[in-house]
């Protein structure tokens, strides 16, 4: 029944639109009564304070308004009931062929107190807010303000229409909610559209006003910012009715909340990309029997797959027609209940963490149109047994990350259904092209990705190419040659047969815009007659010969040009006027040579510039700073002389990368290097620059932080894989996807003199640290352990003294170390990333170094253990000077303590000298007793 009830609803708005101006010219013919002149009136004082293009209200003359277009009367009354001024002139929700209505909305609108139908969608009122006065318009059923550009707050006036059955605010992107209760005074509302309106202040209140509406039936609430998902019970949810819920696109960051599981009416719910995380109850899903639509895509659910498909397939009267989870991190293998699912027309499972065999039951899904699997770890066998029933199959997606996958389909099979588009990458289905494929005559999209196919493409591809959108058949080992002329789809094709072994001269085909046929092995020249409709053109890794034709400038629609890798030789065309849209170019690795032309920078599109491992020589032109756009400039590996240029403008505020090694440059290092705010990579290695290492350097801040400055500037390049060589662990790398996240300064093999700036210390995201093989002194910066992400540190080949910096033991990232040939000394740390620096080459030719690795301990030496004991003794010298020192100054402060106080003081002086002879008496009689004692002892033993 609800099935029926959400069918016979989209049936009554979708009519209601696409009917509505039959129905004004029916109410035109119809119409009786006059024209009320009030609101004839309010009509001409709205159209007085708009902008009409299009001529929409051109039609709004003389007296009788219920015959102007867009406007609809009472049969009986005359009263104006219906005003729908929908822009029809819009392409998309993006593109305006014309703006529609523009300007401010007469409060005379307010006038039409019998209006019920009111429609300003897809006009322009950019300027103005949604009039508060739309809240008096008791009598509207039906409002529709989507696409209309208002600004503001949303009026709590419209809770006044109670009548409201239908209201569309969406896609106004500069509208915003603070206060959702209004919503729940609209007792009659059934379809609400609030998507792309700013809810964030109603994060936490929407639900409560929204669930007392027991006769919605359509909630849209898509991309409205919303941060909260109440949980618990929630008493005011009343969604006895609702069989629409769309949430997508929000901020949840919760698990689904239970409360969402017993709407048991729903027939379409949507929570894709909403930041729903955590695991799905096992019985979730068993109450929502009437589910046709379920999208939980682009989230981070965490779940087994059979949590979902057991719950769904449990409901005897299910009618699912869409399962969407893709991008989640589903797991366990699809279970074989998944036949139970027999309405089913699209199964999206790509991108999770899936494995296991694919059910042969899947084959029992006779309703399926779109079934996509990529991007899990799939094995076992695919057969024809799978896809024995699936006679409407239109696509068919799968990959295996694991590569453990293989199909076992004879070529002579004639399948059931007719696909339109196949993507099979990372799987075995070779090593011959599939022959059954041919059978496959309405196949507009083709991708064989990786499949270990070892063939010759068939004659049967190439006769189906004036139907073909997509040809992918990257990474395999065909072999042969290919046609020369062809035409492709006339809607604009893309061709990708790189990394295969391909081989003859370069095909001039039509109505092919991008064409990648990189890594084969092409020979000859490049033709003449390329495309014009071209935009990107990647020819790089074959046996090409000869000179850039010249008219490689007239392909105006050109990107991307990569012909790297190559024996093209002669000189850089000259005139590059008529690539006003070329966004990368890419000569590395041919034997042109010659200067750079002055002309280039007339490219003002220009973000990648890769000229390096050529001939070319002479000075860089000045020029250059013209390339106002320049993410990367690759000029390494040539035979430049001079100083380095001036490479930026004022205006140069994207350069993210400079390799200039190997080349003849002479001079300092230019300090403008320090004001360009996205530099990560400065590679000035292998020429013949003098002076010192400017201190400046520490200013780049994209090697302070982890985000790039102009990050969102980063995001709107063209689609093409940068690749740089680059010097990484003492050893050359070559570098492409993983390019954006390194972050490397190498001046090596230069003449560099003076300290390493201890300012650039601050530089703690840097990654890799080049200055071997100069004249640097001084010592290595105490401080170096604030660079806590380094990777590789080569600061061999210089004079650096003292010693290693304890700080050093704190750079845990630290896997490449070379400290060799300098004059450092002392102990070398053994504490954390030191321990696995086991090479001593890396601290050779530092006599005065020791500890592990080296075979020299840091016991002291000999005449180091004398020079302490001199040491000691000198030492000692001192104490005892300190001491008698001390006593003379002891003697002569007691001695005028005592004496100075018997000279000042009389009475003291008289009582001390008392003292002392009658202590000098008793003495005497002491002693002349003892004596008498010891002699009359004495006579007695004798």
């Amino acid at each position: 029944m609800a099935k029926e009830n959400f069918t016979l609803l989209l049936l009554y708005f979708h009519l209601l639109s696409m009917f509505v101006s039959l129905e004004a010219t029916m109410f035109r013919n119809f119409t009786t009564a006059p024209c009320n002149t009030i609101e004839r009136k309010a009509l001409v004082e709205f159209k007085d304070g708009v902008e009409d293009p299009t001529g929409l209200l051109s039609s709004w003359v003389g007296d009788n308004c219920c015959a102007w277009n867009g406007v609809v009367c009472s049969s009986t009354t005359g009263n104006i009931i219906k005003l729908h001024l929908r822009n029809l002139n819009k392409l998309s929700d993006a593109q305006f062929l014309t703006p529609g209505l523009v300007g401010n909305i007469s409060h005379s609108l307010v006038n039409l107190k019998y209006l019920r139908y009111l429609d300003l969608s897809r006009n322009n009122f950019s300027r103005i807010q949604i009039p508060s006065f739309f809240g008096s318009l008791r009598k509207l059923k039906y409002l529709n303000l989507s696409d209309a550009s208002f600004i503001g707050k949303v009026p709590s006036s419209l809770g006044n229409l109670s009548n409201l059955q239908y209201l569309d605010l969406s896609a106004n992107s500069y509208i915003w909610v603070s206060d959702v209760n209004w919503v729940s005074r609209l007792s009659s509302l059934r379809y609400i559209n609030l998507g792309y309106v700013d809810m964030s202040f109603a994060s936490s209140t929407w639900l409560e006003a929204f669930g007392v509406l027991s006769s919605l039936e359509e909630l849209h609430m898509q991309r409205c910012n919303l941060q909260a998902f109440p949980h618990g019970r929630l008493p005011t949810v009343n969604f006895t009715s609702l069989l629409l819920l769309h949430l997508h696109e929000n901020n949840f960051n919760s698990s689904i909340p239970l409360w969402l599981f017993n709407i048991t009416t729903l027939v379409d719910l949507n929570l894709a990309n909403s930041g729903i995380q955590g695991s799905i109850p096992n019985i979730a899903f068993r109450n929502l029997c009437h589910l046709q639509n379920l999208a939980f895509s682009s989230n981070r659910i965490n779940s087994q797959l059979t949590e979902v498909v057991g719950g769904l397939s449990e409901c005897s009267n299910n009618s699912l027609r869409l399962l969407d989870l893709s991008n989640n991190y589903f797991w366990g293998p699809i279970p074989a209940s998944i036949m139970k699912l027999s309405f089913l027309e699209e199964l999206v499972l790509d991108l999770n963490d899936l494995n296991g065999t694919i059910p042969e039951s899947i084959g029992q899904l006779k309703a399926l149109k779109s079934l996509s699997l990529t991007g899990n770890s799939w094995e076992g066998i695919i057969s024809e047994v799978h896809f024995h029933s699936l006679e409407d199959l239109k696509y068919f997606g799968i990959s295996s990350t694991n590569k453990s996958l293989a199909f076992d389909l004879r070529n002579e099979w004639i399948p059931p259904f007719s696909l339109e588009d196949i993507h099979i990458a990372h799987c075995q289905v070779g090593p011959s092209f599939p022959g059954w494929l041919e059978t496959q005559k309405e196949l507009v999209a083709i991708t064989l990705n990786e499949v270990a196919i070892s063939d010759t493409i068939p004659a049967w591809i190439w006769d189906m190419s004036p139907q073909i959108e997509l040809l992918f058949l990257y990474n395999n080992q065909l072999r042969g040659t290919v046609p020369q002329a062809l035409r492709f789809s006339p809607v604009m094709s893309v061709v990708d047969l790189s990394f295969n072994l391909l081989e003859g001269p370069i095909p001039s085909w039509y109505n092919v815009i991008c064409l990648w046929l990189s890594n084969n092995k092409f020979s000859g020249q490049i033709p003449e007659n390329i495309d014009q409709a071209i935009s990107i053109l990647d020819l790089s890794g074959n046996s090409l010969t000869g000179n850039l034709p010249s008219s490689l400038s007239e392909l105006k629609n050109l990107q991307i040009l990569s012909l790297s890798d190559n024996q093209l030789s002669g000189k850089i065309l000259v005139d590059w006027k008529g690539l006003t849209g070329l966004n990368a170019l890419d000569l590395s690795k041919n034997n042109l040579s010659g200067r750079i032309p002055s002309t280039l920078c007339s490219i003002r599109s220009l973000t990648d510039l890769k000229l390096n491992n050529n001939n070319f020589s002479g000075k860089v032109y000045k020029s250059l700073e013209n390339c106002t756009r320049l993410s990367m400039l690759d000029l390494a590996g040539n035979e430049f002389t001079g100083k380095i240029p001036n490479l930026i403008g004022e205006r140069q505020l994207f350069l993210e990368s400079v390799n200039l090694k190997a080349n003849k440059f002479i001079g300092s290092i230019p300090e403008y290097f320090c004001h360009l705010p996205v530099l990560r990579i400065l590679v000035l290695s292998g020429n013949n620059l003098s002076g010192s290492i400017p201190p400046c350097l520490a200013n780049l801040t994209s090697l302070k932080s982890f985000t790039s400055y102009f990050e969102s500037q980063l995001g709107s390049r063209p689609a093409y894989i940068e690749e740089m060589d680059l010097m990484m662990k003492g050893r050359k790398l070559s570098y492409t996807k993983t390019l954006q996240v390194v972050n490397v300064i190498d001046l090596s093999q230069n003449n560099l003199h003076g300290e390493i700036p201890e300012e650039m210390m601050n530089l703690s995201y840097l990654i890799t640290f080049n200055l071997s093989r100069n004249q640097l002194t001084g010592k290595i910066p105490e401080n170096i352990g604030d660079l806590k992400h380094l990777e590789t540190l080569d600061l061999s080949c210089n004079h650096l003294s003292g010693s290693i910096p304890p700080s050093m033991s704190s750079m845990t990232f630290l896997n490449y170390l070379n400290l060799s040939h300098n004059n450092l000394s002392g102990p070398i740390p053994s504490a954390n990333q030191f321990h696995t620096f086991s090479d001593p080459s890396i601290y050779e030719g530092n006599p005065e170094l020791c500890g592990s690795p080296l075979p020299i301990t840091c016991s002291m030496p000999k005449d180091k253990d004398e020079e302490a004991k001199v040491g000691d003794h000198r030492d000692d010298g001192i104490e005892m000077i300190w001491f008698y020192s001390g006593m003379a100054l002891g003697f002569v402060v007691g001695f005028w303590s005592v004496c100075g106080t018997l000279i000042l003081k009389k009475p003291w002086r008289h009582a001390y000298f008392r003292f002392v002879d009658r202590m000098k008496d008793n003495a005497y009689v002491f002693a002349a007793v003892n004596k008498a004692r010891l002699l009359k002892k004495l006579k007695r033993e004798i």
